[in-house]
């Protein structure tokens, strides 16, 4: 099993240490063995990101892979049971910063690809790879830039495999036809600073805002519906004061984000949120962050075909989910193309000895190329 070329590439990838926004020679690893494959290789650089997009055919239909080299940093690497950036195997499981997270994926893309394109070399339509070295970070650079550049010269992409780890106990026991959307927001409230002893100088904007607070997180935003489950709202950062015990801080900074269901619009919640600060006439600055709209892949060819590959090689349908974060996938979608996402567990991503089993990639590798033969043949 150590010798399938799927685990070899995995391990020649994760040896390359790829965190945020540096590629380290991945894409180009990956570009050398599609180029044999016939494909067309294009490089697209934007300020601090390479990105990686290449194509065989020139008709329609077109089915793209979609990943990303870059990987988290590793945290103390003296933590590690095995070095980060080895690639190395051990009882059954591959090892390294990146296995799971999407290396692995990225190694079956690829193999599972040069295999159909070897059996079936006048298959129909195209096959794409949309590849980019920002997703772990700021996502400005990446896939986005990708997207414009393809929409600026019409080229659509008809269906999209993400390799994202989206299973949870076995490989392909989740496949994801969608994500949350994610709006995020830095609020200032503002009050007045002054001394501890004479509360009647100042304006103390935690006690002010207190109340705004609980009513926050306590509202109901909606019910969800069939694929997704009701809108969220969680607090990540609050922070106020100068430091010293005497002093009522003029300043209050609460950092919050929703993931929300399609019940729901950014701009419905940003009202509401508004609609909320005002009734506690509250003094405020909102900087709101648009992080990705929620989408969704109903019934269809892709998700069809995605499924009887799973039953194919598993054995068992998958269950078809919208949980977790958020992913390339929400850049991809609004362009009208079927997006699903279909990877690894994701038990050990972006955590000290991230692993990924042999096997696993082994079967991904085997249902990436039957959701090839399913959708181009």
């Amino acid at each position: 099993m150590n010798n399938h070329p799927t685990l070899d590439l995995a391990r020649a990838l994760i040896q390359r240490p790829s965190v945020t926004p540096e590629d380290a020679g991945c894409q180009q690893l990956m570009a050398e063995h599609l180029k044999t494959a016939g494909f067309n290789i294009e490089s697209l650089f934007f300020v601090d990101t390479l990105n990686l997009w290449a194509r065989r055919g020139t008709q329609a239909p077109l089915f793209c892979f979609a990943g990303h080299t870059d990987v988290v940093p590793t945290g103390p690497e003296e933590k590690w049971d095995i070095p980060p950036f080895e690639g190395a195997s051990k009882d059954g499981y591959l090892h390294g910063r990146g296995a799971a997270d999407m290396k692995g994926s990225l190694a079956a893309m690829v193999i599972a690809t040069e295999r159909f394109v070897k059996k079936h070399p006048d298959h129909k339509g195209s096959i794409a790879f949309l590849i980019t070295s920002d997703e772990e970070g700021p996502f400005i650079n990446g896939t986005p830039k990708v997207i414009e550049t393809l929409e600026a010269r019409n080229e659509k992409i008809d269906w999209c495999i993400v390799g994202e780890p989206s299973s949870t106990d076995q490989i392909g026991d989740v496949v994801k036809v969608g994500r949350r959307g994610s709006l995020g927001c830095s609020a200032n409230i503002h009050g007045v600073q002054g001394h501890v002893a004479y509360p009647h100088l100042a304006s103390n904007p935690v006690h002010l805002a207190a109340p705004a607070i609980s009513q926050l997180v306590n509202m109901t935003w909606d019910q969800g519906n069939e694929f997704f489950p009701p809108t969220t709202l969680q607090i990540s950062n609050i922070q106020a004061g100068t430091g010293a015990h005497n002093v009522v801080p003029g300043e209050l900074f609460i950092d919050f984000n929703f993931r929300y269901s399609s019940e729901v619009t950014a701009q419905h919640l940003i009202a509401e949120v508004e609609t909320l600060f005002n009734e506690h006439q509250l003094e405020y600055d909102l900087h709101w962050t648009y992080n990705g709209l929620p989408f969704l892949t109903g019934s269809g060819e892709l998700v069809d075909a995605v499924v009887q590959s799973v039953e194919a090689v598993a054995g068992f349908a998958p269950q078809l989910l919208t949980t977790g974060g958020t992913s390339d996938g929400r850049f991809i979608a609004p362009t009208g193309a079927q997006v699903v996402e279909l990877g690894p567990c994701n038990a050990t991503i972006h955590k000290v000895n991230e692993c990924v089993g042999e096997h696993e990639l082994i079967h991904l590798t085997d249902m990436y190329e039957k959701i090839l033969e399913n959708l181009l043949l």
